[in-house]
């Protein structure tokens, strides 16, 4: 059965040897790998340390094209990747060249891997509200070209979602889905605060558990939460014999199965789908999640469908 990812950071899929590369080639310094992390916030310190070596539109879309490679080898057909532009580097290279090298690369990944990529940026909670609404604005440009949604990211309950609803409207308004994360670091209210801003979908959601009205409600509504076991337990909000989507399956909330950044989680799409398979979702049933929550045009639901 053909394979569905929706949460993949395309950042954080950047292999070792590949990083090394970019970033000698950038002349930065070479990340080291952390084997732990304390927590969501300890991870985002180190994942920005990562993505600071990409610099130019070319390592953009050489790692979306890297990454679709990789997916393909373990029966990805349709990813939507995650990108989360950097205001500095946005700055120097202007956002629509940040988003023409992901768009070059989803294009390239197709073409070369069979696998379709399409694309949605984000922007994240800390950074100024209005950087946010200018990436939003260049999502929107960019739609013709492979993006479907626009999310939001950072450190959940340390920053209001408030300020940046603005941006996520405006998204909404051209046509884009909203994926923000939510529940993960954050409890129930996250969660809550994504539908009220009209998520189309949620980026793990896992802490809805703790809400039986809410999952009644994911589960009604069908809301699709994108739930990335391993980055979740490695995060230490979850474990291998204990984990929220057990609970969430059983009461009819959708789930896709994603890896997040598995390079930094030492992961790959096989290996989620399996640990999913052990805590109770089913390939057929991850699917069928998956499908439902894809942002894609009718007419590639229907080629899904035929996969």
């Amino acid at each position: 059965m053909a394979r569905i990812e929706l949460h993949v950071h395309f950042e954080g899929s950047v292999r070792p040897h590949t990083l090394a590369a970019i970033a000698r080639r950038n002349r930065l310094p070479v990340p080291q790998p952390v084997d732990g992390f304390r927590d969501l916030h300890h991870f985002i310190d180190m994942w920005n340390v990562t993505t600071a070596c990409l610099r130019t539109p070319d390592d953009f879309r050489r790692i979306v094209v890297d990454y679709a490679a990789e997916a393909e080898r373990h029966g990805a057909a349709y990813l939507e990747g995650i990108f989360t532009p950097d205001p500095q580097l946005a700055a120097d290279l202007g956002l629509d060249a940040i988003m023409a090298g992901y768009c070059d690369g989803a294009a390239e990944a197709e073409e070369t891997h069979g696998v379709i990529v399409r694309l949605t940026p984000e922007q994240y909670r800390g950074a100024d509200p209005d950087f946010g609404m200018r990436v939003a604005r260049a999502a929107v440009r960019h739609r013709e070209r492979g993006v479907v949604g626009f999310g939001l990211a950072g450190r959940e309950g340390r920053f209001p979602d408030q300020p940046y609803e603005p941006a996520m409207r405006y998204a909404a308004e051209y046509g884009l889905g909203l994926v923000p994360h939510a529940g993960e670091a954050a409890g129930p209210e996250s969660v809550r605060s994504a539908l009220r801003m009209g998520a189309s979908r949620i980026r793990h959601g896992i802490t809805a558990v703790r809400d039986p009205q809410l999952m009644a409600e994911l589960a009604e509504r069908r809301i699709v939460l994108d739930v990335c076991p391993t980055s979740n337990i490695r995060l230490g909000y979850a474990t291998e014999r204990d984990h929220p989507i057990t609970q969430l399956s059983r009461a009819g909330v959708l789930c896709s199965i994603s890896t997040d950044d598995p390079a930094m989680f030492f992961t790959d799409l096989s290996r989620e789908y399996a640990l999913a398979a052990d805590l109770g979702v089913t390939e057929e049933a991850a699917f069928e999640a998956g499908l439902a929550g894809a942002l894609c045009d009718e007419r590639t639901r229907s080629r899904l469908q035929r996969m």
